[in-house]
């Protein structure tokens, strides 16, 4: 990534190490301003600083450019100068600066004290449990003094015309930009207007100055600073703007926790406002806080998840002799799905098993080294087993099934015990085994042929003999799988993993193996959180993913509303948890849900289309049920995707009269989009529209409404009744597979009824057609896909 060579890292490297060597990992607003020209930013305001208890001289005062003087309050702890009087604008003039200089000295303290009384949650740690004339003394002592700053008046003091632009490092994702709405009102930008509308924010490490400049431009802030709306002129220029991201980039990345030559590293870093005066930035406000960088940690032996996923041996620890136990639920289950029983050990005491397959009592007595080892154990004993495991390098990969590991207070020491165990194998000689869990459902592996859920075929009966597609589930939640697969067997992935609590083994470790794998084309996740540092890994992993053509679908739980989280109120933190994570993961190229049903929806269609072309969003939209015709025409824009209905082609509308004349349904049937056919349209009719439309080089794809209380078609599973019968010749369940199967554009099926027609979606599915149970549904599920699908086009270079 382009490093500007206008930035002097020399000079902010020095600001920094002054500030450490007076004790404090912050700079004042004067510092800010001088880090600014450092990096080559745009016109920082002459400042000068008049110290407390110094006796400025009347040329000193009076020194600074224009008829106005600024006045803020230089403190260690007000961050809201505005609200307590810190700020102030007054005539040039000696006798009115030291005036408003001594009113602020008594003043401020007074009312910052009075605003901690009201707010005593938001005290900073050093004035807590004091109060009074005690408070108001502590704050005093702490004020620097006062900034005299050069008065620049904006061009314009209209809404949106101040742009605020921000750096946080997270603790997931490493360092962030934000920009968008500046000025004291950001707050409530950022929590009214809708997403992406007032703040934007991006990963430093996956973007650059053009790139986020791209997403800027979406926002109301680039609509107002570009005098894109009614009565505005344009007051600063593209370039200048690109100029600004790629410097606070740079220095992120520079800056950054993940750069192991950072002298320091920036936790936040932010300007509110700049302000516009004759095509110039001007920082008006701005704060910095920094500290030492921390030690990395040991990177794990990602490449022992092959082991974990296709083991030639298998043990499993907890297998109950006399009761059916979660450890007797995994080993019938790993049998079950065809693992050979005499590459299996079971670790136990005692005499042979019932099943046949070898017991050995312990670890000791293993005859080679498992590939996989599964802990089925109580978690008190998991520590003890770890340390033996990795003493004794008897299994490449654990798989730890036991809950209650750093979930309580009390088992937080045993996780800590036993991570620290974990990470200090990984240093040594090859790194030891690799860990999944704890509080972890195990794998089904397809293709490594086992399945360790401890659910039983009772409450959770598998298809083990149906055909499993190129994709992969992975989940934090075990719970949120388990119910995925029991709800939607229409899903089929080839492996399905449970992470639980990434004692070891991370999400982004998961999605760094499936993005190099043969056997996998798409790769859904299901997060609730990431380690340290571990959502940009995940990020990295997901943009590889996608620029090697596959498809990852990607859900986060615990979402909160944008700036909900904010710690400091400074504008870092306005793109808050949520939005940084969303903003990350779908800039890597990931397509982002918002719900469950969105996720299981785009994951189906990701499973069934990942081999079909996306042109764009032109869609044709039919249904022989006037309503539904209608309610994909309504369902084409939302806030976070837009389609539109395809203008059909001379020939195409030539096609479909003529079909409509066949059918004898042209006095009855105009042929436009959406096309609503009339219940009176039969099974062949259906199909023959699909395939007329989806050979229209204006279609970019198809969703057919199949209308099954229709009398016209055949869709129920009885028998006794021919012409309503799906399995008959030419009904719609044979024909609309083939169009489907014929056409390298989307054709997605909608079929509104009740549980009598699950037999007409359960064929239609394992023909290849994905189906939904309502239009809008469909609609808005094809049209985040696309849109995710186009952009990825646009990550690889525009190589469909």
């Amino acid at each position: 990534m382009h490093t500007p060579d206008y930035i002097d890292f020399e000079a902010i490297t020095a600001l920094f190490r002054e500030a450490q060597l007076e004790g404090r990992y912050f700079l004042y607003e004067y510092e800010v301003y001088t880090l600014l020209a450092r990096s080559g930013a745009e016109t920082p305001p002459r400042a000068n600083l008049l110290v407390r208890g110094a006796r400025p001289s009347d040329e000193e005062l009076a020194a600074m450019p224009g008829d106005k003087a600024v006045l803020k309050i230089v403190s260690p702890t007000i961050v809201h100068k505005t609200e307590v009087g810190g700020v102030r604008i007054v005539p040039k003039t000696p006798d009115n600066v030291r005036s408003a200089l001594r009113r602020m000295l008594y003043e401020v303290p007074e009312n910052y004290a009075a605003w901690i009384e009201r707010h005593p949650d938001a005290a900073p740690l050093s004035y807590r449990g004091l109060s009074g004339q005690g408070l108001v003394a502590a704050i005093s002592r702490d004020l620097k003094g006062v900034l005299q700053v050069q008065f620049m008046p904006p061009d314009s003091d209209a809404f949106g015309n101040e742009l605020i632009v921000g750096l946080r490092r997270t603790r997931e994702f490493g360092m962030v930009l934000s920009a968008g709405l500046g000025g004291t009102d950001t707050e409530l930008y950022a929590q009214r207007f809708r997403k992406g509308q007032a703040i934007v924010a991006a990963s430093t490490a996956l973007t650059d100055g053009e790139a986020f400049f791209g997403l800027f431009r979406q926002t109301i802030s680039y609509k107002k600073l570009a005098g894109l709306t009614r009565g505005q002129r344009r007051i600063v220029g593209d370039d200048q703007l690109i100029e600004c991201f790629e410097s606070f980039i740079a220095m992120a990345n520079f800056y950054s926790p993940e750069n192991p030559d950072a002298p320091f590293v920036i936790e936040e870093l932010e300007i509110n406002p700049f302000a516009f005066t004759d095509y110039l930035m001007v920082p008006l406000d701005g704060m910095c806080r920094f500290s030492l960088p921390a030690s990395r940690p040991v990177a794990r032996p990602v490449g022992k998840i092959g082991n974990l996923l296709h083991p030639e041996r298998i043990g499993i620890v907890g297998v109950s002799a006399t009761r059916r136990n979660f450890g007797r639920i995994i080993l019938d289950n790993v049998l079950a799905q065809g693992f050979a029983p005499e590459n299996l050990t079971i670790l136990r005491e005692g005499g042979p098993d019932e099943s046949g397959v070898a017991c050995v009592p312990g670890l000791a007595g293993l005859p080679h080294k498992l590939d996989l080892l599964v802990v089925a154990v109580n978690a008190a004993q998991v520590p003890e087993l770890v340390e033996e495991v990795i003493a004794r390098d008897a299994a490449r990969a654990v798989m730890l099934i036991p809950g209650g590991m750093g979930e309580t207070e009390e088992s937080r020491e045993r996780a800590v015990q036993v991570m620290a165990r974990i990470d200090a194998a990984h240093g040594q000689g090859d790194g030891g085994p690799v860990f999944l869990g704890a509080n972890c459902m195990g794998v089904v592996s397809r293709p490594g042929s086992y399945d360790t859920w401890f659910i039983p075929e009772e409450k959770l009966p598998r298809d083990r003999d149906k055909p499993y597609r190129r994709a992969a589930l992975v989940s934090q939640s075990g719970a949120f799988m388990l119910h995925r697969s029991s709800q939607c067997p229409e899903l089929a992935p080839a492996y399905m993993i449970s992470m639980g609590n990434q004692t070891d083994l991370t999400l982004g470790d998961m999605v760094s193996y499936f993005k190099d794998s043969d056997e996998v084309d798409v790769i859904a996740v299901y997060a609730e959180g990431f380690n340290d540092l571990d959502g940009l890994a995940f990020c990295r992993s997901v943009r590889e993913a996608v620029l090697a053509g596959k498809e990852v679908v990607f859900y986060k739980a615990g979402r909160t509303p944008e700036g909900k989280s904010a710690t400091s109120g400074h504008t870092a933190s306005l793109a808050g948890d949520y939005m940084v994570c969303e903003s990350c993961v779908r800039q890597a190229g990931a397509i982002v849900a918002q719900n469950f049903n969105q996720f299981q929806d785009l994951f189906l269609l990701a499973e069934t289309l990942h081999g079909k072309k996306i042109r764009g969003n032109r869609l044709a939209a039919v249904s022989g049920a006037g309503f539904e015709a209608v309610g994909m025409a309504d369902s084409i824009q939302s806030d976070d995707y837009a389609m539109q209905l395809a203008p059909f082609a001379p020939e195409t509308v030539e096609r479909i009269g003529e079909l409509l004349r066949e059918k004898r349904l042209d006095k009855l049937v105009s042929v436009v989009n959406p096309l609503d056919i009339n219940p009176s349209a039969d099974d062949e009719a259906h199909a023959r529209v699909a395939a007329i439309l989806a050979e229209d080089p204006g279609v970019d794809a198809v969703i057919l409404g199949l209308d099954p209380l229709s009398p016209a078609m055949h869709t129920l599973a009885d028998t006794r009744v021919p012409a309503f019968d799906l399995g008959a010749e030419g009904s719609i369940a044979q024909l609309l597979p083939e169009v489907a199967r014929l056409s390298d554009k989307p054709v997605i099926g909608v079929i509104d009824g009740g549980r009598l027609y699950d037999p007409l979606r359960d064929a239609l599915m394992a023909g290849g057609v994905p189906v939904f149970p309502v239009c809008d549904r469909a609609v808005a599920a094809l049209a985040q896909y696309i849109q995710a699908r186009l952009y990825a086009d646009l990550l690889r270079g525009g190589l469909g």
